[in-house]
Formats: C-alpha cells, sequence, structure tokens
C-alpha cells in the first residue's frame, strides 16, 4: 500500500474507544480474523471437513474538507480517501494465499462503519471481507489424538500441552500359523511361528 497509509496493524479494539483518539493513525488499515461460518464433510467417510473462514480488513481515513474528500481523497497526494484504500486492498489481496495451506481469498462485501464527523473532520471507516477455505483432518469417532513428537502434525498440540493421547497399538512381534496337516504338527503346537521384528525398547 506504500504511502497510501500511515499505519497497518492488527485489529486490537481500537474502534471501540474513543473514536476521536484514533484518527492520528488515519490513513490506516487494521486486520482480523472475522470467525468460521461454515463446515462440510469432503467424503462419506467424514475423515476430513472443509472449512471456511472470513478474514476483515477495515480501512479508514479523514479529511478537514469535507465528506466527500473522506471517502474519494483530496487534491493533495496525502489525501488518499477511503474509496483509494479499499481499490488497494482488494488489488493486493483477491486471489491470494499468503503462502497458507488455503485457498485464494475470494472478496466478499464493503460495509460501511463509520461515515460521521469527528472534530470537524469527516471520518470514513469501511471493512472489507474476504473468504477462505481450507481442509481440516477429523478424528475417527471414539478416538483419540494422536501420539506424535511432530510439529506439523495436527495432534502435536496435544502432545505439548499433556492432553490425552491414542494408546499406541502393541508391536507386532510374530505370527503363529495354527493347522494340522498330517504328521506335521498339533493345533496347540503350530508347525510355523514367524518372528517379524524385534520389540521396540
Amino acid at each position: 500500500m506504500g504511502q497510501m497509509l500511515r499505519e497497518v496493524a492488527s485489529y486490537r479494539g481500537e474502534l471501540d474507544v474513543d473514536i476521536g483518539h484514533i484518527v492520528r493513525a488515519f490513513p490506516a488499515a487494521w486486520v482480523t480474523f472475522g470467525g468460521i461460518t461454515n463446515s462440510k464433510y469432503t467424503s462419506t467417510s467424514r475423515q476430513q471437513v472443509i472449512v471456511t473462514g472470513k478474514f476483515v480488513v477495515m480501512v479508514g481515513d479523514y479529511n478537514a474538507r469535507s465528506d466527500a474528500a473522506g471517502r474519494m481523497g483530496g487534491i493533495n497526494l496525502n489525501e488518499v480517501g477511503t474509496y483509494q484504500q479499499i481499490h488497494g486492498v482488494r488489488r493486493l489481496l483477491t486471489g491470494q494465499d499468503l503462502g497458507l495451506p488455503i485457498d485464494p481469498f475470494m472478496p466478499g462485501i464493503v460495509r460501511t462503519l463509520y461515515n460521521t464527523q469527528v472534530n470537524a473532520q469527516a471520518l470514513s471507516i469501511f471493512a472489507c471481507e474476504f473468504e477462505t477455505r481450507w481442509h481440516e483432518a477429523v478424528l475417527k469417532n471414539g478416538d483419540w489424538p494422536e501420539l506424535t513428537p511432530n510439529p506439523e502434525n495436527a495432534d502435536h498440540l496435544f502432545n505439548r500441552y499433556h492432553g490425552q493421547v491414542q494408546p499406541q497399538d502393541a508391536d507386532l512381534l510374530h505370527v503363529g500359523l495354527h493347522y494340522d496337516p498330517p504328521g506335521v504338527g498339533r493345533v496347540d503346537a503350530p508347525a510355523d511361528f514367524v518372528s517379524t521384528r524385534k520389540p521396540s525398547p
């Protein structure tokens, strides 16, 4: 966004306090997660869901000239206006995945948050919504998270914080074949006893 913005930051409730106190940060943009709006199973096995999430970029500017200048900008380069900010945000984010395992951002609605006068200055703030989707693995019904040291594993969180995890399956150490061919062996004394590997330490 270059010099169109003085500040770009995560939203920390700036608009929930006295709006006049944040004017000094304008022109600015704040980014926040808007929540998960939908989840659907992707197969009949129900082992994976596709999740729809929303992100919001709020842009704000003010202008001492007029309401229109606060939205459309003024004659000077530093009078950006929120309409140009909206264009810049949507241009930069639409179709991008930011290197994350998600679908590229799809632009959504743009909502007016504030369009008012503060200390004789025209204040304009809009919220630009973006939607994306990603896949999440689902535990089998009745299972606990996997025991794993891998930080990339979805269940590593439960290992790190000592949550309940699925007990490890017992090692397969040998296979006994019970059959009773004439003159070879008995059912209680198998003719074949195959070791698979040494037990884990």
